[in-house]
Protein backbone atom coordinates (compact mmCIF):
# COMPACT_ATOMS: atom_id res chain seq x y z
CA UNK A 1 0.00 0.00 0.00
CA UNK A 2 1.54 3.51 -0.79
CA UNK A 3 -0.13 5.40 1.89
CA UNK A 4 -2.21 4.79 5.27
CA UNK A 5 -3.74 7.51 6.76
CA UNK A 6 -4.85 7.82 10.62
CA UNK A 7 -7.80 10.63 11.53
CA UNK A 8 -10.75 11.57 13.00
CA UNK A 9 -13.47 9.81 11.35
CA UNK A 10 -16.05 12.08 11.01
CA UNK A 11 -19.35 12.81 8.93
CA UNK A 12 -19.44 16.51 7.53
CA UNK A 13 -22.57 18.01 7.30
CA UNK A 14 -22.59 21.30 5.24
CA UNK A 15 -25.06 24.25 5.47
CA UNK A 16 -24.58 28.21 3.86
CA UNK A 17 -24.87 30.44 6.84
CA UNK A 18 -25.21 34.70 6.81
CA UNK A 19 -21.90 36.29 8.39
CA UNK A 20 -24.28 36.92 11.34
CA UNK A 21 -24.73 33.65 12.46
CA UNK A 22 -21.29 33.04 13.37
CA UNK A 23 -21.32 36.35 15.55
CA UNK A 24 -24.26 35.61 16.86
CA UNK A 25 -22.79 32.24 18.21
CA UNK A 26 -20.05 32.94 19.31
CA UNK A 27 -17.76 31.67 17.09
CA UNK A 28 -14.50 32.30 14.80
CA UNK A 29 -14.97 32.78 11.36
CA UNK A 30 -12.61 30.33 9.12
CA UNK A 31 -11.25 28.16 12.53
CA UNK A 32 -12.36 24.86 14.13
CA UNK A 33 -14.26 24.46 17.20
CA UNK A 34 -14.71 21.44 19.57
CA UNK A 35 -18.40 21.12 21.11
CA UNK A 36 -20.03 18.42 22.90
CA UNK A 37 -23.56 16.93 21.53
CA UNK A 38 -26.36 19.07 23.43
CA UNK A 39 -24.67 22.42 21.20
CA UNK A 40 -23.74 20.74 18.11
CA UNK A 41 -27.15 19.64 17.73
CA UNK A 42 -28.98 23.30 19.31
CA UNK A 43 -26.97 24.90 16.15
CA UNK A 44 -28.18 22.05 13.76
CA UNK A 45 -31.51 22.78 14.48
CA UNK A 46 -31.74 26.04 13.06
CA UNK A 47 -30.23 25.07 9.95
CA UNK A 48 -30.94 24.15 5.98
CA UNK A 49 -28.36 21.29 5.46
CA UNK A 50 -27.00 21.42 1.61
CA UNK A 51 -25.35 18.19 2.09
CA UNK A 52 -24.10 15.26 4.54
CA UNK A 53 -20.46 13.51 3.70
CA UNK A 54 -17.95 10.66 5.04
CA UNK A 55 -15.15 13.75 6.05
CA UNK A 56 -12.36 14.41 8.34
CA UNK A 57 -9.03 16.25 7.24
CA UNK A 58 -7.24 13.25 6.38
CA UNK A 59 -9.59 10.70 5.15
CA UNK A 60 -10.07 13.52 2.71
CA UNK A 61 -6.52 13.84 1.56
CA UNK A 62 -6.91 9.45 1.13
CA UNK A 63 -9.75 9.73 -0.81
CA UNK A 64 -7.95 12.31 -3.56
CA UNK A 65 -4.70 9.83 -3.60
CA UNK A 66 -7.02 7.21 -4.11
CA UNK A 67 -9.28 8.91 -6.74
CA UNK A 68 -5.35 9.98 -8.46
CA UNK A 69 -5.16 5.90 -8.80
CA UNK A 70 -3.14 5.28 -5.72
CA UNK A 71 -3.52 2.25 -3.42
CA UNK A 72 -4.71 3.60 -0.11
CA UNK A 73 -6.11 2.88 3.08
CA UNK A 74 -7.59 4.45 6.27
CA UNK A 75 -7.87 3.97 9.87
CA UNK A 76 -10.57 6.09 12.04
CA UNK A 77 -12.66 5.02 15.03
CA UNK A 78 -16.55 5.20 14.30
CA UNK A 79 -19.80 3.40 16.22
CA UNK A 80 -21.40 1.20 14.21
CA UNK A 81 -24.12 3.64 13.97
CA UNK A 82 -26.38 4.76 11.08
CA UNK A 83 -23.25 7.69 10.49
CA UNK A 84 -20.53 5.34 11.25
CA UNK A 85 -22.47 2.63 8.61
CA UNK A 86 -22.50 6.09 6.16
CA UNK A 87 -18.96 6.91 6.79
CA UNK A 88 -18.05 3.05 5.88
CA UNK A 89 -19.85 3.59 2.88
CA UNK A 90 -18.01 6.59 1.69
CA UNK A 91 -14.78 5.26 2.09
CA UNK A 92 -15.27 2.05 -0.09
CA UNK A 93 -17.15 3.84 -2.37
CA UNK A 94 -14.13 5.76 -3.10
CA UNK A 95 -11.72 2.71 -3.31
CA UNK A 96 -10.32 3.22 0.29
CA UNK A 97 -9.21 0.25 2.57
CA UNK A 98 -11.24 0.65 5.48
CA UNK A 99 -8.47 -0.87 8.05
CA UNK A 100 -10.79 -0.65 11.26
CA UNK A 101 -13.57 -3.11 12.32
CA UNK A 102 -16.70 -0.88 13.65
CA UNK A 103 -18.60 -2.13 17.00
CA UNK A 104 -21.49 -0.45 18.87
CA UNK A 105 -19.54 2.37 21.08
CA UNK A 106 -20.70 4.16 24.31
CA UNK A 107 -20.71 7.92 22.10
CA UNK A 108 -21.44 8.04 18.79
CA UNK A 109 -19.65 8.73 14.93
CA UNK A 110 -17.94 11.80 15.19
CA UNK A 111 -19.97 14.94 13.17
CA UNK A 112 -18.39 18.26 11.75
CA UNK A 113 -20.91 21.04 10.73
CA UNK A 114 -19.27 22.77 7.70
CA UNK A 115 -20.66 25.91 8.13
CA UNK A 116 -20.35 28.23 4.38
CA UNK A 117 -20.22 31.98 4.46
CA UNK A 118 -21.33 33.96 1.68
CA UNK A 119 -17.36 34.75 1.27
CA UNK A 120 -16.65 30.78 0.90
CA UNK A 121 -15.03 30.93 3.88
CA UNK A 122 -15.82 27.59 6.30
CA UNK A 123 -16.19 27.50 10.03
CA UNK A 124 -16.25 24.44 11.31
CA UNK A 125 -18.14 23.18 14.60
CA UNK A 126 -17.15 19.88 15.23
CA UNK A 127 -18.22 17.17 17.88
CA UNK A 128 -15.62 14.12 17.86
CA UNK A 129 -18.09 11.48 19.07
CA UNK A 130 -16.05 8.43 19.21
CA UNK A 131 -13.22 9.65 16.68
CA UNK A 132 -11.35 11.44 19.19
CA UNK A 133 -11.44 8.09 21.30
CA UNK A 134 -9.05 6.53 19.27
CA UNK A 135 -6.36 4.38 20.80
CA UNK A 136 -3.61 2.27 20.54
CA UNK A 137 -5.67 -0.68 19.80
CA UNK A 138 -7.53 0.78 17.57
CA UNK A 139 -3.88 1.04 14.91
CA UNK A 140 -3.74 -1.73 12.63
CA UNK A 141 0.61 -2.20 13.15
CA UNK A 142 0.70 -4.64 10.20
CA UNK A 143 -1.17 -1.69 7.61
CA UNK A 144 1.06 0.73 8.83
CA UNK A 145 4.40 -1.70 8.38
CA UNK A 146 3.48 -2.24 4.66
CA UNK A 147 2.25 1.34 3.70
CA UNK A 148 5.05 3.48 1.90
CA UNK A 149 4.07 6.60 4.23
CA UNK A 150 2.10 7.26 7.18
CA UNK A 151 -0.44 10.12 7.03
CA UNK A 152 -1.39 11.32 10.14
CA UNK A 153 -3.84 14.62 11.11
CA UNK A 154 -3.34 17.05 14.03
CA UNK A 155 -6.22 17.16 14.89
CA UNK A 156 -6.28 13.51 16.57
CA UNK A 157 -3.43 14.63 18.33
CA UNK A 158 -4.46 14.79 22.05
CA UNK A 159 -3.41 13.72 25.74
CA UNK A 160 -4.11 10.17 26.81
CA UNK A 161 -5.28 7.81 24.41
CA UNK A 162 -4.57 9.76 20.70
CA UNK A 163 -1.52 10.15 21.70
CA UNK A 164 -0.72 6.78 22.15
CA UNK A 165 -2.51 6.02 19.22
CA UNK A 166 -0.19 8.27 17.77
CA UNK A 167 3.27 6.62 18.85
CA UNK A 168 2.62 3.23 17.89
CA UNK A 169 1.81 4.43 14.45
CA UNK A 170 4.73 6.06 14.37
CA UNK A 171 7.00 3.76 15.86
CA UNK A 172 5.66 0.59 13.15
CA UNK A 173 6.09 3.28 10.14
CA UNK A 174 8.62 3.74 7.15
CA UNK A 175 7.82 7.44 6.91
CA UNK A 176 5.75 10.03 8.39
CA UNK A 177 3.51 12.77 7.24
CA UNK A 178 1.56 15.19 9.45
CA UNK A 179 -0.91 18.22 9.05
CA UNK A 180 -0.58 20.47 11.65
CA UNK A 181 -4.77 20.91 11.18
CA UNK A 182 -5.68 23.96 12.39
CA UNK A 183 -4.21 27.02 14.20
CA UNK A 184 -6.31 26.66 17.21
CA UNK A 185 -4.70 23.19 16.83
CA UNK A 186 -1.48 24.61 17.14
CA UNK A 187 -1.96 27.24 19.90
CA UNK A 188 -3.22 23.90 22.31
CA UNK A 189 -0.60 21.86 21.41
CA UNK A 190 2.19 23.22 20.46
CA UNK A 191 5.68 21.89 22.57
CA UNK A 192 4.24 18.45 21.57
CA UNK A 193 3.86 19.38 17.78
CA UNK A 194 7.37 20.73 18.00
CA UNK A 195 9.04 18.02 19.11
CA UNK A 196 6.97 15.60 16.17
CA UNK A 197 7.93 18.42 13.89
CA UNK A 198 11.42 18.77 14.69
CA UNK A 199 11.85 14.57 16.10
CA UNK A 200 9.62 12.34 14.69
CA UNK A 201 8.15 13.38 11.32
CA UNK A 202 9.60 13.35 7.93
CA UNK A 203 6.76 15.40 6.23
CA UNK A 204 5.01 18.50 7.30
CA UNK A 205 1.91 20.20 5.98
CA UNK A 206 1.14 23.84 7.56
CA UNK A 207 -0.84 26.65 6.49
CA UNK A 208 1.72 30.24 7.09
CA UNK A 209 -0.41 30.77 10.03
CA UNK A 210 0.06 27.42 11.51
CA UNK A 211 3.90 27.12 10.94
CA UNK A 212 4.74 30.72 11.75
CA UNK A 213 2.85 30.43 15.54
CA UNK A 214 4.32 26.74 15.97
CA UNK A 215 7.87 28.15 15.76
CA UNK A 216 7.15 32.15 17.51
CA UNK A 217 8.14 34.14 14.29
CA UNK A 218 6.85 37.18 12.49
CA UNK A 219 8.61 36.83 8.92
CA UNK A 220 8.60 33.94 6.50
CA UNK A 221 11.66 33.94 5.72
CA UNK A 222 12.51 32.31 9.85
CA UNK A 223 10.00 29.48 8.66
CA UNK A 224 12.49 28.50 5.65
CA UNK A 225 15.71 29.12 8.24
CA UNK A 226 13.96 26.95 10.71
CA UNK A 227 13.03 24.29 8.01
CA UNK A 228 16.52 24.22 6.67
CA UNK A 229 17.60 23.91 10.30
CA UNK A 230 15.71 20.94 10.78
CA UNK A 231 16.19 19.35 7.99
CA UNK A 232 13.14 17.60 7.11
CA UNK A 233 10.55 18.38 4.27
CA UNK A 234 8.26 21.27 5.17
CA UNK A 235 5.52 22.13 2.52
CA UNK A 236 3.39 24.99 3.13
CA UNK A 237 0.14 26.95 1.75
CA UNK A 238 0.15 30.22 1.59
CA UNK A 239 -3.10 31.11 0.35
CA UNK A 240 -3.04 33.84 -3.28
CA UNK A 241 0.96 33.66 -2.74
CA UNK A 242 0.92 29.79 -3.72
CA UNK A 243 2.61 27.11 -1.42
CA UNK A 244 6.47 26.28 -0.89
CA UNK A 245 8.18 23.14 -0.35
CA UNK A 246 11.73 23.55 1.87
CA UNK A 247 13.87 20.39 1.30
CA UNK A 248 17.12 20.57 2.99
CA UNK A 249 18.93 23.28 1.70
CA UNK A 250 16.07 23.44 -1.78
CA UNK A 251 13.56 25.38 -1.98
CA UNK A 252 10.59 25.59 -4.05
CA UNK A 253 7.78 27.63 -4.94
CA UNK A 254 4.54 27.11 -6.66
CA UNK A 255 2.05 30.05 -7.94
CA UNK A 256 -0.93 29.97 -6.91
CA UNK A 257 -4.15 29.25 -9.85
CA UNK A 258 -5.68 32.91 -10.79
CA UNK A 259 -9.27 33.49 -11.61
CA UNK A 260 -10.82 30.50 -10.16
CA UNK A 261 -14.80 30.56 -9.19
CA UNK A 262 -14.60 30.12 -5.45
CA UNK A 263 -17.50 28.18 -3.76
CA UNK A 264 -15.90 26.72 -0.98
CA UNK A 265 -12.81 26.18 0.72
CA UNK A 266 -13.29 23.27 2.80
CA UNK A 267 -11.00 20.57 1.63
CA UNK A 268 -8.49 22.84 -0.16
CA UNK A 269 -5.44 21.79 2.77
CA UNK A 270 -6.60 18.32 2.28
CA UNK A 271 -6.63 17.94 -1.39
CA UNK A 272 -3.44 19.98 -1.46
CA UNK A 273 -1.94 17.33 0.59
CA UNK A 274 -3.15 14.67 -1.16
CA UNK A 275 -2.02 15.97 -4.61
CA UNK A 276 1.47 16.81 -3.26
CA UNK A 277 1.86 13.05 -1.25
CA UNK A 278 0.60 11.42 -5.08
CA UNK A 279 3.22 12.95 -6.94
CA UNK A 280 6.39 11.95 -3.93
CA UNK A 281 5.41 8.16 -3.78
CA UNK A 282 5.26 8.34 -7.44
CA UNK A 283 8.62 9.64 -8.12
CA UNK A 284 7.69 13.32 -9.41
CA UNK A 285 9.90 16.30 -8.45
CA UNK A 286 8.77 18.53 -5.53
CA UNK A 287 8.19 21.21 -7.97
CA UNK A 288 5.86 18.60 -10.12
CA UNK A 289 4.52 17.72 -6.39
CA UNK A 290 3.59 20.66 -5.68
CA UNK A 291 1.85 21.69 -8.37
CA UNK A 292 -0.42 18.55 -8.04
CA UNK A 293 -1.41 19.64 -5.05
CA UNK A 294 -2.04 23.01 -6.44
CA UNK A 295 -3.94 21.25 -9.21
CA UNK A 296 -6.15 19.43 -6.48
CA UNK A 297 -7.07 21.87 -3.88
CA UNK A 298 -8.04 24.54 -7.01
CA UNK A 299 -10.60 21.59 -8.18
CA UNK A 300 -11.62 21.35 -4.82
CA UNK A 301 -12.58 25.30 -3.68
CA UNK A 302 -14.89 25.64 -7.07
CA UNK A 303 -17.10 23.03 -5.51
CA UNK A 304 -19.08 22.23 -2.55
CA UNK A 305 -17.48 20.29 0.42
CA UNK A 306 -14.12 18.63 0.52
CA UNK A 307 -14.20 15.64 -1.76
CA UNK A 308 -14.16 15.96 -6.10
CA UNK A 309 -16.23 13.78 -7.96
CA UNK A 310 -14.88 10.71 -9.48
Amino acid sequence: MKILGIGNAIVDVICKVENKFITENNLTKSTMKLVDEAEFKKLLSTLKIEETVSGGSVANSIVGLSQLGDKVGFIGKVSDDALGQKYEEGLKKENVQFFYSKKKEEIPTGTCLILITPDSERTMVTFLGTAGKISENDIDAKAVKTSEILFLEGYLWDEGDPKKAFEKAINNSNKVAMSLSDLFCVKRHKPHFLELVKHKLDITFANEQEIMSLINVEKFDDVIDFAKEINKLIVVTRGDKGAVAVNKNEIVECAAKKDLKIKDLTGAGDLFAGGFLHGLINNKSTKESLEIGTEMSSKVIQIIGARLDN
